[in-house]
Formats: structure tokens, sequence, C-alpha cells
């Protein structure tokens, strides 16, 4: 497989997972703005839709979107999602909701048009949203109970935008949280691979 990643983009997701689940993959760093890969490739034919990730798949095709690409991951490995079935919709549950409420609340710091009141107002709801997890991570250890899953990669991510690009501040849980999954390996490890450790 190969994955098509933007340093700190959203497919730090994806690239985590990938380390953590154990299976062979390569990657290949787009530059978003040029629509280019770094071997020179059009992205554009890799992924008309022009952002990242996108996963290049052994049998041919290409799988974008970060839920799609992480329950893939997950499921393909046997790792990363609780065995019962309502643990694994629990996991969906969690990706669904940090793809549509938390990730899509960060679009105004993204976007050189957004005016400063945008952006407090994003920091607002992001704050509302974030408090959600602290709530679930006052009972377990992990976003969706007591093990490591895809949505651990998907809003350890999340946290870093908040931490890191934006001064976000988060609940004592969250940033505590964050900080232990820092320390895991494969986080680290992609963090370094993407020179942003």
């Amino acid at each position: 497989m190969k994955l098509y990643f933007s340093p700190g983009a959203c497919s730090l997701a994806d690239h985590i997972a990938l380390i953590e689940s154990g299976l062979p993959f390569e990657m290949e760093k787009v530059d978003l703005e040029a629509k280019r890969t770094a071997s020179g490739t059009d992205y554009m034919v890799i992924n008309p839709k022009g952002y990242v990730p996108a996963l290049g798949l052994d049998e041919g095709g290409v799988l974008t979107e970060n839920i799609a690409i992480l329950s893939y991951i997950a499921e393909l490995s046997g790792k990363l999602t609780p065995p019962r079935e309502l643990g694994r919709s629990r996991v969906l549950e969690a990706l669904a909701y940090i793809s549509t409420e938390l990730h899509k609340g960060f679009k105004p710091f993204f976007m050189p048009s957004s005016s400063g009141e945008e952006k407090s107002l994003a920091c607002e709801v992001l704050a509302k949203r974030f408090a959600l997890f602290e709530v679930a991570l006052g009972h377990h250890p992990y976003a969706v109970g007591d093990s490591f899953t895809v949505a651990d990669c998907y809003l350890f991510v999340m946290l870093f935008w908040a931490k890191e690009k934006v001064g976000l501040d988060v609940p004592a849980s969250l940033s505590a949280y964050y900080e232990r999954l820092r320390d895991r390996n494969a986080v680290g490890t992609a963090l370094k691979d993407e020179g942003l450790a």
C-alpha cells in the first residue's frame, strides 16, 4: 500500500494507524498547493478531490477519506478496533464525530481569508466539541474504551492541531491523553517521519 500524505495534515492519523497495524506500506509526500507528489506525479490523477489522505491499494485503486482508510486499516490488520460488533460501531461513531464535528471545525484556521472573529468562534465551538471526549476519557484510557483504536489516531491529530497549530486550550484530561499518545512508539515515529518532532 502507499499512503499519500502531507506533513501534519489529517493523513497523519492514517500514518500512525499504519505503523500501529504492522502492515507493510510506502509513503509519498504531496504538495497540496501544486497538486504534485514528491515523484512529480499529478496528484489530481491519483485523487481528483485534491486533498490527502489517499491510500493506494495493493490490489489496485485508491481509497480516500479518513473514516474509510482508518476502517480499512483496522479491518485488514485485525487490530485497532474492539473485537465485538458494538465496539466496532463505537469506533465508527467516534470517527464520524471527529471527522464531521472536530476536523471541519478547524477550517477557519486553514483558510487565509478567515477573519479573527471566525477563528474566535471556531475556538469556542471546538472547545465544546472536545469536551465530549473529556467526559469519555474520565472513564477510559482511550477514545472508545480500554484499547487503542483508529479513533485515537484521528483524535490525536485533532489535538495536535489544537495544541501545536492553533494554541487552543483543551481540558486537562485531554492534554494528559495527548501527552500519553505522543509517547507511543507509532506516534513518535510518524511525527519524526513527517518532520514534526
